[in-house]
């Protein structure tokens, strides 16, 4: 008989000849500076906790006294009877925290793309209208699948070009039936920033409606209210994408915006509508961490003075990093096998920093990715600067 998954075996074996098969490391303790990992304790330059509140104290009272008050889980989704009270509030004060009109939160990030995309642009079955979506090159996962799912007419623009974007929908506009502009804040794998300003005075040019995924600007730009702030933007973008795992330090997403898009979606998004409710220790974390934010930018200045202290140390040692303008540090060594002997060597150095490859980066830009927070202190980044010198010598990369 034959095998029928002999197309994973080879696939497998083909991923593994490339360097590029995924060997998940195991987390042995909760998300810091440092961290087990493997059994080992290493300094950490993986997760995306820019401000250090994945285990700060104040975010673990608020999830502890929510499961109190409210239980494990919702046990529904929104539109039936998963809708409590934490999560209104959540609603409501990322509203103002953002300056937009009104708030969505969501199960992730990813989930707030696929919920807000599909109801605004699409394609009707039974007239053949088609819309049409402008999207980054270098756009993340989670909006290509949303776009994708849509059903609309992807027309893609060359990266942070809005000249290029400009062209793109003056020729594709005029044969669809309404336009949406859609661009990452913050690209999370080289940590340039979208040229927010010009995009949206050519999507406002034309007509056309504009999305922001902000993921990894909150709480790192604009004194930590985001992309939209960080260009004096707030209340002009009609819809921004963020996710609550990220320099929040929990997880879910919100989309955020114009009433009258946030309330439309609250009808038409499918992972709202159809999958349960956030959590309540999860939801009251969240609003943890906006109290933080609201309170006091020390975090956000600490994890910008540590992102610049190690930039140039890395520099003055010789790293490619890329265009990176943000806490996001990539060093470029190319080939994908390399990368993840350098990952390798690191961690028997005792730093944390996993290799990304293709199909996570274009082939031939494999990269160790370096990602800074505020929970570092200057000791850290020195003995994580250490290793990168001395990993990058035995290689022959500096």
């Amino acid at each position: 008989m034959s095998d029928k998954f002999s197309f994973i075996r080879e696939d497998v074996a083909n991923l593994k000849d490339a360097g590029l098969f995924i060997t998940l490391r195991i987390m042995d303790s909760a998300a810091d500076a440092w961290m087990v990992v493997d059994g080992k304790k290493v300094l950490n330059f993986c997760t995306n906790n820019y401000l250090g509140l994945a285990n700060h104290p104040r975010m673990k009272e608020a999830a502890q006294r929510a499961i109190e008050e409210w239980g494990v889980g919702p046990a529904a989704v929104r539109s039936i009877a998963g809708t409590q009270e934490l999560h209104v509030e959540l609603e409501r004060r990322l509203a103002v925290f953002k300056g937009v009109e009104d708030a969505l939160y969501v199960q992730s990030g990813f989930c707030a793309n696929q919920a807000a995309i599909a109801p605004l642009v699409g394609r009707n079955r039974t007239t053949g209208e088609q819309d049409v979506i402008f999207s980054d090159r270098l756009n993340h996962a989670s909006i290509i699948d949303g776009a994708r799912l849509s059903g609309a007419k992807i027309a893609v623009y060359e990266h942070c070009d809005a000249g290029d974007a400009e062209r793109v929908i003056k020729e594709n506009l005029p044969k669809f039936r309404r336009g949406l502009l859609v661009t990452d804040g913050v690209f999370s794998m080289d940590g340039d920033v979208a040229p927010l300003d010009e995009l949206y005075e050519v999507a406002e040019k034309y007509g056309v409606m504009t999305m922001v995924d902000d993921a990894h600007g909150e709480g790192v730009l604009g004194g930590g209210k985001g992309i939209v702030h960080h260009f004096g933007l707030q209340g002009k973008f009609d819809v921004e994408i963020g996710t609550l795992s990220k320099a929040f330090g929990v997880v879910g997403g919100v989309i955020a915006g114009r009433k009258v898009v946030v309330d439309y979606l609250r009808q038409k998004a499918r992972p709202f509508l159809f999958s349960s409710a956030g959590t309540p220790a999860d939801t009251a974390a969240c609003l943890a961490a906006v109290d933080l934010l609201e309170e006091s930018a020390e975090l956000v200045e600490k994890l910008w003075a540590n992102t610049e202290y190690f930039k140039k140390g890395m520099a003055e040692l010789g790293f490619d990093t890329g265009r990176t303008e943000t806490p996001i540090v990539p060093v470029m060594l190319g080939e994908a096998p390399l990368a993840k002997e350098f990952s390798r060597q690191l961690f028997e150095n005792g730093v944390f920093a996993m290799a990304l490859g293709f199909p996570t980066v274009p082939r031939g830009l494999a990269r160790i990715r370096v990602m800074n927070t505020a929970a570092h202190s200057q000791e850290d980044l020195d003995t994580g600067l250490a290793a990168f010198e001395k990993v990058g010598r035995e290689l022959g990369v500096v």
